[in-house]
């Protein structure tokens, strides 16, 4: 196949739609974990609660408190994992019923005709999204593994620098997994948008730009934020 053949498969609506899509969705992470932005955001405010966290671990012992929240932890991000699995499972098994996938999209209201190519494609896009949501979930149940083993290298006792340098590491592992499990989350949102596409390039467009608004409503001005804020 040639890149003419290739660049032909979608329209240049369709194309615009997935920069855009590409652009939100990058951008997003970038605006939120990079610093772009200089209101203050969830993301910084559950990290200052990690270091928290990491201060008041060493206070407590035994640590079975700090067991219980990291085993809860990662019971969530296990849940998620395994669904992503059956999630490309499924997808896998639509791309071969693809024309009864064609056939049930072109019935929707605002639907447009697409080639096989072109709903493969899309397909493989979201599958490809939903495949990211796995990797960065297994990487953050594995970075919660580490703070597991994190914890249990802390001392009982020490002096106060070095158990602070203990607890700064405990939250920056800490901080390391969230953010992963946010990823993973954020691909989950954005994959809904992917979904739309089998509709209307338009609809793909919109959609992509009401989950940015959701998750920024959520990221900048939610009621978690302001308790934490207090």
């Amino acid at each position: 196949m040639t890149l003419a053949s290739f660049v032909n498969k979608f329209s240049w609506l369709d194309w615009a739609g997935l920069a855009w899509f590409l652009t939100c969705w990058f951008g997003y992470e970038q605006v939120v974990e990079r610093g772009w932005s200089r209101r203050k955001t969830l993301h910084e405010a559950t990290n200052a609660l990690r270091l928290n966290w990491g201060r008041v671990m060493l206070t407590r012992n035994p640590r079975i408190v700090d067991v219980a929240l990291i085993a809860n932890l990662l019971t969530s991000i296990s849940f998620y994992a395994n669904t992503s699995i059956y999630i490309i499972a499924a997808l896998f098994a639509a791309l071969g019923a693809l024309d009864q996938l064609m056939t049930m999209t072109s019935e929707l209201p605002f639907s447009r005709g697409m080639s096989r190519e072109a709903t493969e494609l899309k397909l493989l896009i979201l599958l490809g999204v939903f495949v990211v949501a796995y990797f960065k979930f297994t990487w953050a149940l594995r970075q919660f593994n580490i703070l597991s083993i994190t914890l249990g290298a802390v001392p009982q006792e020490g002096d106060q620098e070095e158990l602070e340098r203990h607890a700064r590491k405990f939250a920056a592992v800490n901080t390391c997994a969230g953010n992963d499990f946010n990823r993973g989350l954020r691909a989950y949102y954005f994959g809904m948008a992917v979904m739309s596409w089998m509709v209307s390039p338009w609809l793909f467009i919109v959609s992509t730009v009401v989950i940015v608004i959701v998750l920024a409503r959520r990221e900048f001005s939610s009621p978690v934020l302001n308790a934490l804020s207090q």
